[in-house]
């Protein structure tokens, strides 16, 4: 038989990741969750897509039509309740625009690799609407990483394998990574292997054909290894389902020139590029930020002061000032009080070697992995999950004010004890208490690294400094092919800032110049981009 079919459910709408925490909460501790989402995909606006996923995730974006006809449902509601109707489409991502300078001769024909559909623009798979990233989405907010099942009990380096999270080795990469909940995965599908040779220019068609191997995140984040998203992980044991590779390289941007930057000890003294008297007073300064609230008197005088103001009175040279403000502290050169500078200098440094000579980590096949891996969880618990299916709107008691029920676009009404949803579906009425902040972002496709190396395999960080004043610090997140985001011989390059009030293509248009030269006759062939803007709710 079918056994207990619950009645009443904890109704959770979207499949983001706040959303999908939440959901594997609630079923975790033995509640009846339905998790349900209009779009066609796992993980809402923290989702990755294909090249091809991502092309029709901006094409449907783009269009202004609303979608079908739902059925009515005003004869649903009871005199002693009233409705609230949510929005049939996601209003917060704006601007999206796709730029190509890679070559697009003899394309008109190419094809996915591996795709069932043979129309490469029609949605067969999904997305995110955090931020968009590469070819065609911006996304990063800078988060907290993940690390191993057991903590090292002193720091060292990270092996150069994939690292798992949990408790148990994970017998395959895409095995391990994928939840089973959602539909074939078009990013993890085995094709074949790229040319050996090496390329001297990127082709459109190379990227379509090869765009399996793409797994472009809505939302770009790292993770810190000692954050809280990192001990979720590991508590919950949802660590078991996914990969993490170790963030290799911290860079900074000073006179034109992108830099690495030295963070632990052994980066500090193995530095060619700092003097020996800069390496102690590095040194000095970072161990006094270790343990800074048991020196109070060393910063009293500076407590209203900025960041940037207090370094200036350490013994710091304009070189170090500058590395730890954009590169360590990575915090705002005007707004940021000394108290959060020090407060964020002392975090990075207390996720140096957890995992890694960095303190970041970033999951194998993308940031989209991550709500995936809370679906499973609650799956496994006796969650139930629908997608493409929408919800019309809530039901709720005049008396109490207390939402017991949902419509959803068949006209069916399902109770339920509690409702959570994604804000980008209620009405502007409905969020008219809420404070959003707008996300610029840009993803782009490219050839090269922003700083050469001897491996080709780096995953890096860049903090690109105010490019005027008053406007914000850019992110910068470089991932390469070992990470599963990209094709080899590619970068995969999501940039990422505050709003400044200007389009993403304004205010980001300039630093990807700078950082991968001009766009002249010379340089066709070596960058595909994406950008876009995000609304999102103000913490």
């Amino acid at each position: 038989g079918l056994g207990y079919i619950p009645k009443e459910f904890i109704f959770v709408y979207f499949l983001g990741l706040p959303e999908s925490i939440v959901a594997a909460a609630c079923s975790r501790s033995g509640q009846c969750v339905l998790h349900v989402d209009s779009r066609s995909y796992y993980g809402g606006n923290w989702a990755s897509f294909s090249f091809s996923g991502l092309l029709s995730w901006i094409k449907e974006y783009q269009e202004k039509r609303d979608k079908e006809e739902w059925a009515t449902w005003q004869e649903l509601i009871l005199e002693t309740e009233e409705a609230i109707a949510l929005r049939k489409k996601d209003q917060t991502i704006q601007h999206v625009e796709v730029i190509c300078y890679a070559s697009q001769e003899s394309d008109e024909h190419v094809e996915e690799l591996g795709v069932v559909q043979k129309n490469p623009t029609s949605v067969t798979s999904a997305s995110s609407n955090d931020p968009l990233d590469s070819m065609g989405t911006a996304c990063s907010d800078t988060s907290e990483l993940t690390a191993q099942l057991s903590e090292p009990d002193t720091a060292q380096e990270v092996p150069k394998g994939d690292m798992p999270l949990g408790n148990e080795n994970c017998g395959g990469d895409a095995e391990c990574s994928q939840s089973p909940l959602e539909q074939e995965k078009a990013e993890n599908v085995p094709v074949e292997d790229v040319d050996s040779t090496k390329k001297n220019r990127i082709t459109y068609s190379q990227i379509v054909k090869e765009g399996r191997r793409f797994n472009i995140d809505l939302t770009s984040k790292l993770l810190y290894s000692r954050g809280l998203l990192i001990d979720l992980l590991i508590k919950s044991n949802v660590s078991r389902y996914a990969e993490f590779k170790s963030v290799t390289r911290i860079l900074g941007y000073q006179e034109g020139n992108v830099l690495q930057v030295p963070c632990s000890r052994a980066d500090v003294f193995n530095s060619k590029k700092l003097s020996m008297v800069e390496k102690r007073m590095l040194m000095k300064f970072l161990t006094f930020c270790l343990d800074y609230e048991q020196h109070h008197d060393d910063y009293k005088a500076y407590e209203d002061c900025t960041f940037s103001e207090y370094l200036k009175t350490q013994r710091l040279t304009p070189n170090l000032q500058h590395f730890v403000l954009h590169s360590i502290a990575m915090v705002s050169e005007t707004s940021t009080s000394t108290l959060d500078g020090l407060r964020e200098t002392r975090n990075f440094l207390q996720c140096l070697g957890r995992y890694g000579n960095t303190p970041f980590l970033f999951p194998l096949y993308g940031q989209g992995e991550m709500p995936q891996c809370f679906c499973r969880m609650c799956a496994v618990f006796g969650g139930t999950y629908c997608l493409n299916h929408a919800v019309q709107c809530l039901v709720v008691d005049k008396g109490s004010g207390k939402c017991k029920a949902i419509i959803d676009q068949c006209g069916q009404r399902i109770s339920a004890k509690h409702f959570i949803v994604e804000d980008s579906c209620l009405s502007e009425q409905t969020c008219s208490n809420v404070t959003y902040r707008q996300i610029l972002r840009a993803v782009l496709i490219t050839d090269r690294s922003v700083l050469k190396a001897d491996s080709d395999q780096q995953i890096s960080v860049l903090t690109v400094p105010p490019q005027e004043p008053g406007s914000a610090a850019i992110q910068v997140i470089e991932l390469c092919s070992s990470t599963m985001t990209c094709m080899k011989g590619t970068y995969l390059i999501h940039l990422t800032c505050p709003s400044s009030k200007k389009t993403a293509r304004e205010d980001l248009e300039l630093v990807v110049r700078k950082l991968f030269t001009p766009y002249d006759e010379a340089e066709l062939g070596k960058t595909i981009v994406a950008i876009s803007d995000r609304k999102i709710v103000e913490l």
